[in-house]
């Protein structure tokens, strides 16, 4: 498939993402704003395959596999889950798409060749920056929306668990995360790269702990609109245009 042609076909499934959420805006909408998405998916999809196919069979059936699995376990629980859990659904999803930021930058990390974005060890920086932001804000919704999920389902207590000088360890995270960003930016270390990880994550439970329950679906708005930005990052890693555009509108 041609880049005009691909660059064609996930501009027509970002406006379908569009139409998707102006739908989603009004009940009476609502099921032809989710049509609108699916479709827009499976094209983003198919586009993604067309453009760059598995290597061989066993790539092929590893790829099918996933989309069944992952495909199979979201309509059943789609089935069963009642609108009244929807809030804490939607927190578990969002972890998911994190974690999905995270495990696509370390395979990019990892095989830079596959993705255009350098070779192994020689990782364009401009790559290296996007990559970077895009791990370490996927990996913070991760743990942040696991704490949301787990609060909103009363697995764990709804009220604020307070951390004596908690101000001061979260300053601390989040300095030395700029550290190591900058480290992997300028050393494409795979220390640096995974130091990211760890602080991110150690820092979305920080943040989401000392927040009560009743306040989760406004921290789950802010957690959707990260996973966003984790997404339209990666998006620039990989030169995909319909991550960037999708990533920025759920931003």
């Amino acid at each position: 498939m041609s880049a005009n042609l691909s660059a064609l076909l996930y501009l027509v499934a970002g406006g379908l993402f569009i139409l998707s959420l102006r739908g989603l805006s009004s009940p009476a909408s609502s099921r032809q704003g989710n049509m609108f998405g699916m479709i827009g998916m499976a094209i983003a999809v198919g586009t993604t395959l067309a453009a760059h196919p598995p290597a061989d069979g066993v790539a092929w059936l590893l790829v099918i596999l996933a989309v069944a699995i992952g495909g199979g376990i979201g309509a059943v629980i789609a089935r069963r889950v009642p609108m009244t859990s929807m809030p804490e659904l939607v927190a578990a999803f969002h972890s998911l798409v994190g974690m999905a930021a995270v495990l696509v930058a370390a395979g990019a990390f990892y095989a830079p060749e596959a993705f255009d974005i350098g070779t192994s060890g020689n990782i364009h920086p401009q790559s290296l920056v996007e990559m970077s932001l895009g791990v370490a804000i996927g990996a913070l919704t991760f743990t942040g929306s696991v704490i949301a999920f787990l609060k909103l389902s009363a697995r764990m207590s709804g009220a604020p668990i307070i951390l004596p000088f908690r101000h001061v360890i979260n300053i601390v995270l989040a300095l030395a995360l700029v550290f190591f960003i900058v480290g992997l930016v300028l050393s494409g270390s795979a220390f640096d790269f995974w130091m990211i990880v760890i602080l991110a994550l150690a820092l979305g439970v920080l943040m989401i702990i000392p927040i009560g329950g009743a306040d989760m679906p406004v921290v789950i708005s802010m957690l959707n609109s990260y996973s966003g930005w984790a997404a339209a990052g990666i998006g620039f890693t990989l030169g995909n245009s319909a991550l960037i555009i999708t990533g920025a509108l759920v931003g």
